[in-house]
């Protein structure tokens, strides 16, 4: 890997731009309306609509033609949005939400209580198929109260559920367009009424967006009211990160998200350029998620084997060249339900782990220095989908399989696999390790998500651990904060305790532009890059 030197003075820049939820660069100038940006991204979305879509590199897209019912801010609190207020029923069974009166919808319907139900009706339909179907896992159904209030009514209280109806997945498209079936192509027939109308895609190429000229009803946390400044936004899809890199320096386009480290002196302390940093694990950590129940990973010493065989810290340093910490919990250590008594709590102990594999029966070596057992092979596959791979995280990967291989004889086995080939085995539970970084929520539907019972990955487990997935769904339940948070700092231990997880770094953001783009900021409920509805040219 080609290695630079980041000066001091960048790292210092580097470290001023790390933003938290809607916070934008410094003061700018008044903004101007008018005029157009191309933005190169890293990663093309496999699917356009939210209810359907799994990448965390597609919800920022999403955001710029979807809203939400309501918007968080960057201090954890929400703001209005499609809801001008809401309220919750003593039980915490009910929310009942008001709605604004003067929404319309890309395709000319109206928005309306009946539409939020049409929403929340066709998310939780199986049949639907939709990856949104995982924040409503205590949704009941949905009452027209009146044209513009409507209830969400849940079988048992949920902890989540206001965060959930903050949530790009839970945006509100037209119930017209959601008659129309498969959506993830994106285009016109996705209708939802954010900033920005979705005009066209080209796979492989670019997908454009125009001003939606009626916009008057935007985030609470947003800095402007009414239209977006931009006329125009198109997204080019460009993968390689020299390639987007290039196209910025050489003016091809305006921005481009997805800086890599190696490209960091590029932009920072460049007079024709900005450089921004994102929050750094505000939503979960990249983790190595063990299916724990499938030999040789249902035993404790194997999977505790592979979480201490490696030093973590010099590996994420060289690939990340000191722009992102290394994780100890699954959690990220920007969000604050992040479990800090676990920094240095585990890692780094291969005489330990060489005695835990020699206690397990793995004795015995092989012709290539792996541990066998009876004759098989140590061997654990790490399964990663070809669609979610990005910023280096393969390279990452590839170190720590070449030092478990050296240290203590594992054979981590690192597959880049088709999405299709993901799916079935998520389905009928036979992963290994999938490595992910969660979307983000509330923390704990976050670990439900990757822990629970019912989650993504373990709802077709067999025997899921019953200790961490109780203590999850008690989590869910929780509405006592203190009480709450308690919870889940014992589930960030117990999965790294028992090896379920493998915490490897806190991601971040890295966005550069032209030094006229202006408005750039990063989205609380996405950890990611904002829409582009506060974006402006300056002249």
């Amino acid at each position: 890997m080609r290695k630079i030197s980041i000066s001091s003075r960048t790292a210092i820049v580097i470290a001023s731009v790390m933003l938290g939820g809607q916070l934008a660069q410094a003061q700018e100038g008044k903004p101007i309306s008018g005029g157009a940006i191309t933005w190169g991204v890293a990663t093309e979305p496999s699917c356009f609509d939210p209810h359907r879509a799994s990448q965390q590199a597609a919800f920022f897209v999403a955001r710029n033609y979807i809203d939400s019912l309501v918007g968080k801010k960057a201090d954890g609190t929400f703001a209005p949005w499609l809801a001008t207020e809401w309220s919750v029923s003593p039980d915490g069974k009910e929310y009942t939400y008001k709605l604004r009166e003067d929404v319309v919808f890309h395709d000319g319907e109206k928005f309306d209580a009946a539409a939020v139900k049409a929403n929340y009706d066709f998310v939780k339909k199986p049949e639907n198929a939709t990856n949104a179907v995982a924040l409503l896992q205590y949704f009941d159904r949905a009452e027209v109260v009146s044209p513009y209030v409507v209830k969400l009514i849940l079988t048992q209280p949920d902890s989540t559920f206001l965060e959930s109806t903050s949530n790009v997945k839970l945006g509100i498209i037209s119930p017209k367009a959601l008659a129309k079936g498969d959506l993830c192509g994106g285009g016109p027939l996705l209708a939802g009424t954010g900033p920005f109308v979705f005009e066209r895609y080209s796979r492989g190429q670019s997908a454009a967006f125009v001003r939606n000229k009626d916009y008057k009803w935007g985030p609470g946390y947003a800095v402007h009211t009414g239209p977006a400044y931009l006329d125009r936004v198109t997204l080019r899809f460009l993968p390689e990160a020299a390639v987007r890199a290039g196209a910025l320096t050489s003016g091809q386009v305006d921005l481009i998200e997805g800086v890599q480290p190696t490209d960091v002196a590029l932009f920072a302390d460049q007079a024709e350029f900005k450089l921004l940093t994102g929050p750094s694990g505000a939503s979960t950590s990249f983790t190595f998620n063990i299916n724990y129940t499938i030999p040789p990973a249902d035993d404790v010493r194997v999977r505790r084997a592979l979480r201490d065989g490696f030093d973590l810290e010099p590996l994420v340093k060289q690939v990340y060249l000191g722009t992102v910490p290394r994780a100890w919990s699954i959690i990220g250590p920007a969000n604050p339900a992040y479990n800090k008594a676990l920094v240095g709590a585990w890692g780094n102990n291969i005489a330990g782990a060489n005695k835990l594999l020699d206690e397990a029966g793995w004795t015995g070596r092989d012709s290539e220095g792996f541990r066998t057992k009876n004759g098989v092979r140590l061997k654990i596959d790490v399964g990663y989908p070809q669609p979610y791979v990005r910023d280096n995280r393969e390279v990452l990967i590839q170190g720590i399989q070449a030092a478990l291989r050296k240290n203590i004889g594992f054979d981590l086995n690192l597959r880049i696999i088709t999405a299709g080939e993901y799916a079935k085995n998520n389905a009928n539970g036979t992963w290994t390790i999938y490595p992910n970084t969660d979307n983000p929520s509330d923390p704990a539907r976050e670990l439900w998500d990757m822990l629970g019972s019912k989650g993504f990955l373990y709802s077709n487990i067999a025997n899921p651990d019953l200790q961490i997935t109780g203590l999850i769904d008690e989590a869910l339940r929780s509405t006592d904060v203190a009480k709450k948070r308690a919870i889940t700092d014992e589930i960030q231990k117990l999965g790294v305790d028992q090896a379920f997880i493998v915490p490897m770094f806190a991601p971040s953001w890295f966005l550069a532009a032209k030094n006229n783009v202006n408005g750039l900021s990063f989205e609380a409920g996405l950890d990611s890059p904002s829409s582009a509805y506060d974006f402006w040219l300056s002249k």
